[in-house]
């Protein structure tokens, strides 16, 4: 069996493991820790919980140590890049605990929290700086740090960063990096488009996968109960008053969803709070370290809190509402299971959501069990679904509309008076001839008008 010690891990690194009570790597930092010590560009694909974080911050920072040497003003030598400021966190958190007697700097930025605080922090230069692409950016203008120095680029969740729009700001930040540099990207899927993105960011990197790509974590046990939408909030009720359930995640769609099943969970006597984009950091701050101390027993949140939450003994995720990217699937039942653990992963699926299931099990490869209670609805067998129908040229048939006849514009009609004196409409010079009172053609559209005849004037009386 390989331990840390055998991957070429440093005595105070390996001492404040055995604090966190690591005691054996996952599969991802086995293959992972000898490419990055080797100093290699690496692709690394693993599930969500599996210990992507230690795989890149605990030969980072063996690097760290053992060239030691001072940032510089205003710099960083690591810069690590996280989509949310949940993740962000965390893994600044990580590098601490990992590195607690290396004696390194980390400072840890993000928008929502004070610029000056954080420009405080940087101004003498740190070891390493992990960021959220926007707010880097920002201190970028400002110059309150420079990225000319950066040693080693992390981006962890690229994949997310993506979804989230960052693409230009992540080609921003590569054009500010000195191309002489260590790039590692780590994420949990990889679509196409995150391919073409490593390819501007890395040289030659090695590839790493544990397991395939978008795939779940084994030890979740997965459930899906087909329910109306109207009976969502009863179902995870009665599902909440199970004793077995000691600390839920419960994921909404949007951001007043969240806020909406939070209330009504409070106002039924549960122990909840919710953590979405609208909340103030320090809001999301409280909210997550009363649900990590159990002092909450139900957190209620959106995609935002898919990655990067790391509570331990989440012993159930519920989906409130099914996600309508796949990916993001994957990501959620991710926060239970993790470092070893069992958890159990509970859909609610409404008949207009069935399509987003059937994304879901194309992605994973897998079925989701279905579970019955006494609010499920009969799962439609594959057969009995409605069938958009089709008319000609595979457009659907629609009834016919009574249309109103079709009126002529007041340039091509003259009114009833004008037909009294017997005149056809003005459009009859496309139709055929144009006469006067007396009914002589005046015009033809067959050729020319005829010689007109001189009428004498009227005598006067």
């Amino acid at each position: 069996m390989t331990t840390f010690q055998e991957l070429g891990v440093s005595a105070p690194i390996l001492k404040a493991l055995d604090a966190e009570g690591y005691t054996t790597p996952t599969p991802i930092q086995m293959k992972a820790l000898p490419i990055v010590q080797r100093g290699s560009d690496l692709i690394g694909l693993a599930q969500t919980g599996t210990g992507k974080t230690a795989a890149f911050a605990l030969p980072i920072l063996d690097r760290l140590h053992q060239d030691r040497k001072h940032a510089g003003e205003k710099s960083c030598r690591t810069l690590v890049l996280a989509p949310t400021r949940e993740l962000a966190a965390q893994i600044g958190d990580s590098f601490r605990a990992y590195g607690r007697f290396l004696g390194l700097s980390t400072a840890v930025v993000f928008g929502g929290a004070s610029m000056m605080k954080q420009k405080q922090a940087m101004y003498r230069g740190v070891d390493i700086l992990v960021a959220t692409p926007g707010r880097l950016l920002d201190h970028v203008s400002q110059r309150s740090i420079r990225l000319d120095k950066v040693e080693i680029l992390v981006l962890d969740e690229a994949d997310h960063m993506l979804d989230m729009g960052f693409i230009h700001d992540l080609r921003k930040i590569a054009t500010i990096l000195p191309r002489a540099r260590q790039t590692l990207f780590f994420s949990a899927t990889m679509p196409k488009a995150i391919e073409e993105l490593a390819a501007q960011f890395l040289d030659k990197p090695e590839k790493i996968a544990v397991t395939p790509v978008s795939s779940t974590a084994e030890r979740v046990e997965q459930a899906v109960i087909h329910v109306e939408q109207s009976k969502k909030q009863d179902l995870l009720h009665a599902l909440l008053g199970q004793k077995s359930i000691k600390r839920a995640l419960v994921f909404a769609r949007t951001k007043h969803g969240a806020d909406r099943v939070m209330k009504k969970l409070d106002a039924a006597g549960f122990s909840a709070d919710a953590i979405h984009g609208n909340k103030s950091q320090g809001q999301r701050i409280r909210a997550l370290e009363g649900f990590k101390k159990g002092q909450t027993r139900i957190l209620v949140a959106t995609e935002v809190a898919a990655r990067g939450i790391d509570v331990d003994d989440i012993t159930h995720v519920i989906n409130f509402d099914l996600p309508n990217v796949p990916e993001q699937y994957v990501h959620r039942i991710g926060r239970t299971a993790r470092a070893g653990t069992d958890g159990i992963a509970i859909s609610f699926c409404a008949p207009d959501e069935r399509a987003y299931l059937r994304d879901i099990e194309r992605l994973t490869k897998q079925a989701v069990p279905v579970m019955d209670t006494e609010m499920s609805l009969r799962t439609p067998k594959a057969d009995e679904r409605v069938q958009r129908p089709k008319g000609p040229a595979g457009r659907s048939p629609h009834p016919a509309r009574n249309r109103a006849p079709k009126k002529h514009h007041a340039s091509e009609t003259h009114g009833k008076a004008h037909a009294k004196q017997g005149h056809a409409p003005s459009r009859s010079r496309d139709e055929g001839d144009r006469r006067d009172r007396k009914g002589n053609a005046v015009w033809s559209n067959n050729g020319a008008p005829p010689k007109y005849r001189k009428q004498r004037k009227p005598t006067r009386v």
